[in-house]
């Protein structure tokens, strides 16, 4: 009996020197996951709501816990995605905390200023200017002096001919030719103004590179169920540089805040493009 004791005692003591090991490997569940993320994000622990607790535990383990971990996005991808997400739909006291987000997981805010920007073409100015002044109430509470610095790189002589550089590898001159049916002078000036105001003053501010524009812009759309546009600016993604792969992982992000049906029908769209018809314009 003394020698099977003596035999087990060993092997019993390994047993529980490795308890520690298991546990520091075993898969983190949604709501630690969710603590994790949601610290990151907003520099405060996550607590029970105190009149919905249920629903909110929904919404965080799914967002926070869940969603926040498919795909190869970084918090400040995700962040940028979820505030033009939230812009495009106007819910502004759930963008006030993304926007404080987006700065604490680390983006300049010029970069953040400069998503609301350019969701004006698409979204409209009231709009637009509703997102601004939350982003402006979050810059005075972190004390960030305004105007932030100017990011105009044309005048009303260059617009033009600088918007058509940036659309024309895009999206080549589909639009131009496609409003040739309408009558004069619309014929000329509906494509004059996709190219100088969208592509002008916009997508010729220097913060957000251009494969960063094209995603935030195809979120934008995806939130407003843009649909027609959608299938342009999945190819202009591409062309951008963004893969397939990031097109899904930013549908999957705004799935919590647009809503299931629109995040869908994006992702749809980007399953049934033919990624290899089309050639990156950087090579």
């Amino acid at each position: 009996m003394r020698k099977t004791i003596a035999f087990l005692l060993p092997v019993c003591l390994a047993a529980l020197h490795s308890l520690p090991a298991l546990a520091e490997g075993a898969p983190k569940s949604r709501a630690q996951k969710a603590d994790e993320t949601f610290k990151r994000l907003f520099a405060a622990e996550r607590r029970a709501d105190p009149t919905d607790p249920e629903l909110m535990e929904i919404l965080q383990k799914f967002i926070f816990g869940e969603v926040f971990y498919i795909g190869e996005l970084d918090d400040k991808t995700r962040e940028m995605i979820t505030v033009v997400s939230l812009a495009a739909i106007q819910t502004l006291p759930q963008l006030k905390a993304h926007i404080h987000a987006a700065l604490n997981v680390g983006n300049d805010p010029l970069a953040v200023r400069e998503a609301l920007y350019l969701c004006a073409p698409f979204i409209g100015f009231p709009r637009t200017l509703n997102a601004v002044a939350v982003f402006n109430e979050v810059a005075r509470e972190r004390g960030l002096a305004l105007p932030l610095k100017n990011q105009a790189t044309v005048t009303d002589e260059t617009r033009y001919q600088k918007g058509l550089e940036i659309q024309l590898p895009l999206y080549g001159d589909e639009v131009k030719t496609a409003m040739q049916a309408l009558p004069a002078p619309y014929n000329q000036k509906v494509p004059y103004i996709l190219s100088s105001f969208a592509f002008g003053d916009f997508y010729t501010r220097p913060a957000l590179s251009l494969a960063q524009k094209e995603l935030l812009v195809l979120v934008v759309l995806a939130a407003s169920g843009a649909e027609k546009q959608l299938n342009a600016h999945i190819v202009g993604n591409l062309k951008a540089g963004n893969s397939k792969e990031t097109l899904l992982a930013a549908m999957v992000q705004t799935m919590p805040y647009i809503g299931m049906p629109n995040a869908l029908t994006a992702i749809n769209l980007i399953k049934n493009t033919d990624e290899k018809n089309y050639q990156s314009i950087y090579q």
